[in-house]
């Protein structure tokens, strides 16, 4: 069973602190990883407060882009570095992380249309590693480099992989609706427009309401949950949301 599991940038970083590690909350995410026995793992992590803020910095989005060299440089840079931290993390519970750099590999055309090559990711795997990729710049015709978020990674290997499961790891335990209360599952995006809202702290990839979106786009099971939920989602459980996409 192929599982992608997408740890949130505002999980595992001090999101409203430039480029400081939430130390305990990636142990605690590297532990529950390491203790789930998982075989077939990919890990995607977001930017938090490494990516986002040199992102905002050079106008950098999802749908904006920049030509300035030493802004691509500054936002894979720091990306880079947190890349090395959750690697780092991660192998130290046992796990066999290894990186994988979004910018050397992925492509986005004048349409916005994504292309991430995936044979040396399936070829990792087939070694017994566990891929880590990350929410980076990547290069856009047309546009110089915009943002790719590591949502829309997650959801491309899905695609790609044929994965079976994929999980998002946010800061709260689920989608929240106006109350604050969990949503148990959400098949249509029209249903909770009005109770996702945008990141509290500095996101250029669509905060809440894109993760909803990108998960309705697969046709696999997908949930969005806490930091809490990882142990139970590695599991083979359902915690927080479920997404029922693909229609």
């Amino acid at each position: 069973m192929t599982t992608v599991l997408k740890l949130g940038g505002s999980v595992i970083t001090e999101k409203e602190s430039p480029e400081t590690i939430d130390e305990a909350a990636l142990t605690a995410a590297a532990d529950a990883i390491a203790g789930s026995n998982v075989e077939d793992l990919i890990v995607v992590h977001g930017g938090g407060s490494f990516g986002h803020h040199h992102a905002e910095r050079y106008g950098a989005s999802a749908t904006e882009g920049t030509d300035d060299a030493a802004g691509v440089y500054a936002i894979h840079d720091a990306m880079g570095q947190l890349n090395s931290a959750v690697v780092e993390a991660l192998q130290s519970a046992g796990v066999p992380a290894v990186p994988v750099h979004p910018f050397s590999l992925a492509y986005r055309d004048r349409d916005g249309e994504t292309t991430l090559p995936t044979d040396g990711i399936e070829g990792l795997r087939a070694e017994g590693f566990v891929p880590v990729l990350f929410g980076d710049v990547v290069v856009q015709s047309g546009a110089g480099a915009t943002i790719l978020s590591g949502d829309e990674i997650a959801v491309i290997l899905a695609r790609s992989l044929s994965a079976d499961r994929i999980g998002l790891c946010s800061s709260v335990p689920g989608v929240l609706d106006e109350s604050g209360a969990v949503i148990d599952r959400i098949d249509d995006f029209t249903t909770v427009a009005d109770a996702v809202g945008a990141s509290e702290a500095t996101d250029v990839t669509g905060g809440m309401a894109g993760k909803v979106q990108a998960l309705l786009d697969v046709s696999i099971p997908a949930s969005i949950f806490g930091p809490d939920g990882v142990s139970a989602f590695l599991g083979g459980e359902r915690p927080g949301t479920l997404i029922v996409g693909g229609r």
